[in-house]
């Protein structure tokens, strides 16, 4: 409906300003309202050719040779309809005066200079309505992949959250199993903190995003239970946010600190330690992580975790920094995001 209105609007003024040389004894007032009916019934001639081109373009799936032969029937007979209309109702009973070509000699229906205007006129609203159209489909075509590229996206995130789900309880379950077996005095403490933690993960990480102090209070809360278990263990955490309401996808931070405790600390250690700084500022985060390495490392232990942690930050911050650090007697990871330069999902 804008194409046909802007394009109307072009045709008006186009020809209302030919008119003055064609008419220069009419007045304005009357050219003007001559050009608006002639111009709204040439319309009846375009648009059908106009959507008759673009079905057969789009919608007809005969071979190019007979696309092509439809698509000049189709403008010849269009040529024909807008010879009829000029030679017999516009000219004769709009103007009141009789048709010719150069002022003087009186134009048949049809001949090669008229039969071109007619046909350049048509070919001029058919070139314009096409690119109009292409641009439109490319524009649709971009938004729809766009928009599957997003929505895989979304199940792929959604697929891994359901496996880190299920691997962050096995590990909570076998710690919480350890302490009963020693039918140890803080077991409900535990229970009710894996309670907590649960609820986070059920309701809050099935968001897109969280505010990050939201996702550091449960960071908090699942050092509080490894706390309890592991009693020798140096644990220190310390964090600098400057924005607590700085959106970030669920479970991304502790899977770092959730295998700092299954992969790199055990209660053998006489000097167990695990640092945990988080620094948020101007929109930049820095995630250091930092712990003592065991003597013998777990020979079959899942890394489903880290791996799922790899691919999430591809697909939500595919600029981020990852670095890691392995020397003898310590493990450091160090992470960087830059929330000004995100995927929206």
């Amino acid at each position: 409906m804008l194409f046909w209105i802007l394009y109307y609007i072009l045709e008006v003024y186009l020809d209302f300003y030919w008119s003055r040389y064609q008419f220069p004894d009419f007045k304005w007032s009357i050219r003007l309202q001559n050009t608006l009916i002639l111009e709204l019934g040439y319309l009846f001639i375009k648009i059908p050719l106009a959507y008759a081109l673009l079905y057969v373009y789009e919608k007809v799936h005969f071979k190019g040779f007979y696309k092509y032969f439809i698509s000049i029937f189709i403008v010849i007979a269009a040529v024909f309809g807008h010879r009829f209309v000029t030679h017999f109702i516009i000219y004769p009973h709009l103007y009141g005066v009789t048709e010719t070509l150069d002022g003087e000699e009186v134009s048949g229906f049809m001949n090669g200079y008229v039969a071109f205007n007619s046909f350049m006129d048509l070919i001029f609203m058919v070139g314009l309505i096409f690119g109009v159209e292409i641009t439109r489909q490319k524009n649709l075509l971009k938004e729809q992949i766009a928009q599957l590229k997003s929505e895989k996206l979304d199940q792929e995130l959604t697929m891994l959250k359901a496996q880190i789900n299920p691997h962050f309880l096995f590990n909570t379950l076998n710690n919480i199993y350890g302490m009963a077996l020693k039918k140890a005095d803080e077991t409900p403490d535990v229970i009710l903190q894996l309670s907590k933690i649960m609820r986070y993960n059920i309701y809050e990480s099935s968001e897109k995003s969280i505010s990050i102090a939201k996702d550091i209070e449960n960071i908090k809360d699942f050092i509080q239970i490894q706390k309890i278990r592991h009693h020798q263990l140096t644990i220190n955490f310390t964090q600098e946010i400057d924005n607590p309401s700085q959106e970030i996808s669920p479970l991304i931070l502790i899977q770092f600190v959730e295998n700092a405790f299954k992969h790199g600390v055990s209660e053998s250690l006489g000097k167990a330690f695990i640092t945990v700084d988080i620094k948020l500022k101007n929109g930049i985060l820095t995630y250091c992580i930092e712990n003592s390495k065991q003597e013998k490392p777990h020979e079959h232990s899942t890394k489903i975790g880290l791996k799922n942690i790899h691919r999430q930050l591809e697909l939500l911050y595919p600029q981020h920094t990852l670095s890691v650090e392995d020397k003898n007697n310590h493990y450091t990871i160090t992470l960087t995001i830059n929330f000004h330069d995100t995927i929206s999902l």
